[in-house]
């Protein structure tokens, strides 16, 4: 396969990806104006308002100017100026980071990895670019800035994950002294940066990619710059790394299970709103689907509930395990799964952080890998990394879940990100640092068991010379291996 080819192959990909962005808001309403309106309105009104939903999805802030006479019918608070609507439909984005991993595999398959990748990435900001230049009116105005940039940047991360899948476990498992695992002293790893490069030298990595011989400069060079570092430190943060992304998906997990629970359990409410709302049959289908777009959302704000601080919907209300205090909330019959009062166990929900960061440490401490044991300050500065990682994460998805929703009370619908991620660095670090103070893991009476090698570098002595391959290998980067497995479980083409 060409050049040319794979890059227009790859940009097609991206055509295929917006136009099902696309299509899913403009589709029902096309029927709308076919069918209600006769095609008496312009069908451009429609097309624009596919796209700023498109937009809205991919965190584009829209700024709205109501007509007069919408004003008066409506008779909302504030809503005779010009308000923001900036909180982000999350399903979208979601759709376009799984859109991107398919177009990188898929690049990656071939022999220009990156001719693709830069062909998708292109084509999609190109296209992007044409839709927001097409959305512009003076009664809903995308910002233009945030529309160039953000909708490219989310698709270029599901693209450039998807295309490094392999590269990314061979540079990390390339990385000398950095098992991933917990912190100790490694014996072979305190050599300096220099000595580690010279040594790797046609020496054979095991990498994503089977065995190679690790000769790239590329390599050395990743090994110099992490070499800067110690030893403990660069074991401690990856360590601190992976578990609170572990701890981070943890909590999403527990918090899209209760989402789809409250949604069985709330039925009929979520029902009773539908008959009361009187949207149609099309109208209908237009309300589910904005509703779907919005529970990447609601296992956010699920999320931030279990952490504490909750949710508001609307300036002066409050949804959290103390209680909820709602007032008027917006016409979407999916929001009928918010609990109502005073919950007599909501106090329970805080345990899920606490438990999910205690789970991640302890099997972090069980896979640990190490001739000395490490100290506790080291355990317990791991710990607070994890929590420090997880509240991160949390914190800055907790930021893109809310925003303004319209006018008036509305200006102020999600959680609060910087409570989310502190009370959750705080409440998964605690957690965590307890679970690296569990005892470590028992070791078999002939000196084998987990991480229980001999004769190389990071290994325990009594193994058989038979195994000690197999354990270096197995030894490797956690990272590489989990990626490794993730790639072979994928479908070949």
């Amino acid at each position: 396969m060409k050049r040319l080819t794979t890059a227009l192959l790859a940009a097609f990909d991206a055509l295929i990806v917006v136009a099902i962005g696309v299509g899913i808001a403009l589709v029902p309403l096309t029927v709308l104006w076919a069918t209600q309106f006769d095609m008496a309105v312009n069908w451009l009104v429609f097309w624009r308002a596919a796209v700023d939903v498109w937009l809205v999805g991919n965190g584009v802030d829209l700024v709205v100017q109501l007509d007069p006479t919408l004003v008066a019918a409506l008779n909302l608070p504030g809503s005779d100026a010009a308000f923001p609507i900036t909180i982000a439909l999350l399903g979208f984005a979601l759709m376009a980071v799984l859109f991107g991993l398919r177009t990188g595999r898929r690049a990656a398959e071939t022999p220009y990895r990156w001719v693709g990748v830069t062909g998708a990435i292109a084509g999609y900001a190109l296209l992007t670019a044409l839709l927001v230049l097409s959305a512009g009116t003076d009664a809903v105005r995308p910002q233009t800035v945030q529309g160039l940039v953000l909708p490219p940047l989310i698709f270029a991360a599901g693209v450039l994950i998807g295309a490094a899948q392999g590269q990314l476990g061979h540079l990390i498992g390339s990385i000398p002294g950095l098992p991933g695992r917990l912190p100790g002293v490694v014996r072979g790893a305190g050599r300096g940066a220099a000595g580690s490069s010279a040594d790797s030298a046609g020496k054979t990595v095991h990498g994503l990619n089977g065995p190679s011989t690790n000769t790239s400069s590329y390599t050395s060079s990743t090994g110099a710059a992490a070499g800067l570092l110690p030893v403990a430190v660069r074991a401690g943060a990856a360590a601190a790394l992976r578990s609170g992304t572990a701890a981070a998906a943890g909590i999403l997990f527990v918090s899209g299970i209760t989402v789809f629970v409250l949604i069985l359990t709330s039925y009929a409410t979520i029902i009773g709103l539908y008959e009361t709302v009187q949207a149609g049959v099309l109208g209908g289908i237009a309300l589910t689907l904005l509703q779907l777009a919005l529970i990447p959302n609601l296992v956010i704000w699920a999320a931030a509930w279990f952490a504490g601080p909750g949710i508001a919907v609307g300036v002066g209300t409050s949804v959290s395990p103390v209680g909820t205090s709602l007032g008027a909330v917006p016409g979407l019959p999916i929001l009928g799964v918010l609990p109502q009062g005073s919950l007599a166990f909501g106090f329970v929900g805080l345990l899920v952080p606490l438990l999910v960061g205690f789970l991640a440490a302890v099997i972090l401490r069980q896979r640990a890998t190490v001739d000395v044991p490490p100290s506790v300050t080291e355990r317990l500065l791991t710990g607070l990394g994890t929590g420090f990682v997880a509240g991160v994460l949390l914190g800055l998805l907790a930021w893109w879940s809310g925003g303004a929703l319209g006018p008036g009370r509305l200006v102020e619908v999600g959680p609060n990100p910087l409570l989310v991620g502190a009370l959750v660095a705080l409440e998964v670090g605690i957690a965590a640092c307890l679970g690296l103070l569990t005892p470590a893991p028992p070791v078999g009476a002939n000196g084998s068991g987990r991480g229980a090698t001999g004769g190389l570098p990071g290994t325990k002595p009594g193994t058989k010379p038979g195994t000690a391959s197999g354990a270096a290998r197995s030894g490797a980067t956690g990272v590489g291996r989990l990626l490794g497995r993730l790639r072979d479980a994928l479908p070949r083409r």
